[in-house]
């Protein structure tokens, strides 16, 4: 299944969390005339088949004896932001086997269009040590296909490496009005040095972190045609020969965990909700995992 495909596939079943209010009232906010997932209390309704589990009211539905689902009014005419790191950690091999940066466009343009789709805005910040691109918030689809394309133009081997204070610290400045960031990167980011910022993002506007997973080079096929494997960051090469040294690979294993493990806590600690992914199939079943975790946060 092309990406296309999987797009229209997701964006039929999925919706996008909301910007909820911080201290006091925001603007450019409306009421829609859909029900949903929004944050103001509506009323309390019959439970019908496809509507989430998730929205039960168990009291009401202890007390009635039938289930119960609690409605809101859903909020829409929002700006989503995309914050993408461009380094050129992202043009190297994703777990699954894809080119990271393939996994990372397919990742900003599922969550492009389903903002698009209920009428929000995109924006875009990208860069990494030496290159900026910012884009302001547009709804219509050639701006959009113009962004994504912009940004799927950035992923190069020979790009400069990957800084991603820099992208974050411009979206910072430059989007006032609370807004849904999505963080595009890969599994080593965010960072200790990037927290600083994260909380700051976090306290004006909704933040969630969409990571590709890293190829390993303990993990590949070998064979007597296996070529050295390089780290696009560091430069170094690891022969054939040592790639399926199973201890090599253990250690590799414990290492990428332990990395993880640290950007987990990161995001914990700032009250950020994030997802790994390995491929772009993968990155579908992820999302709707993130999805159903940004929402129970919530609660």
């Amino acid at each position: 299944m092309n990406d296309i495909s999987r797009l229209a596939q997701v964006r039929a079943r999925l919706e996008l969390p909301l910007a909820r209010r911080a201290a006091g009232m925001l603007e450019g906010r409306h009421r829609s005339l859909l029900k949903g997932h929004g944050q103001d209390f509506d009323d309390l309704s019959l439970y019908s088949p496809g509507d989430d589990v998730g929205d039960v009211d168990w009291k009401a539905s202890a007390r009635a004896g039938i289930p119960i689902i609690r409605r809101f009014v859903r909020q829409s005419n929002l700006n989503l932001v995309l914050v993408v790191d461009t380094g050129r950690n992202m043009a190297a091999l994703a777990a699954g086997g894809q080119e990271k940066s393939e996994v990372a466009v397919f990742m900003a343009s599922l969550v492009a269009y389903l903002a698009r789709d209920r009428g929000d805005r995109v924006a875009m910040v990208a860069g990494d040590a030496e290159r900026l691109i910012q884009r302001p918030p547009r709804s219509s689809t050639q701006e959009l296909e113009l962004m994504l394309h912009m940004i799927a133009g950035c992923y190069d081997i020979d790009a400069p490496p990957s800084d991603l204070n820099r992208p974050l610290e411009r979206a910072m400045n430059a989007f006032q009005r609370r807004s849904l960031m999505m963080i595009v990167t890969d599994e080593a980011r965010p960072e200790p040095g990037h927290e600083r910022l994260l909380r700051q993002l976090r306290v004006r506007h909704e933040v969630m972190v969409l990571a590709v997973a890293d190829a390993s080079a303990l993990t590949l096929t070998g064979g007597p045609t296996h070529k050295p494997v390089r780290d696009v960051d560091a430069d170094l090469q690891l022969p054939p020969y040592l790639q399926q040294r199973r201890a090599l690979q253990h250690s590799g294993d414990q290492v990428v965990q332990a990395r993880r493990h640290l950007v987990a806590e990161l995001l914990r600690r700032q009250q950020i909700q994030g997802m790994v992914a390995d491929s772009s199939d993968h990155a579908i079943t992820q999302f709707i995992d993130l999805l159903g975790r940004q929402r129970r946060a919530h609660r």
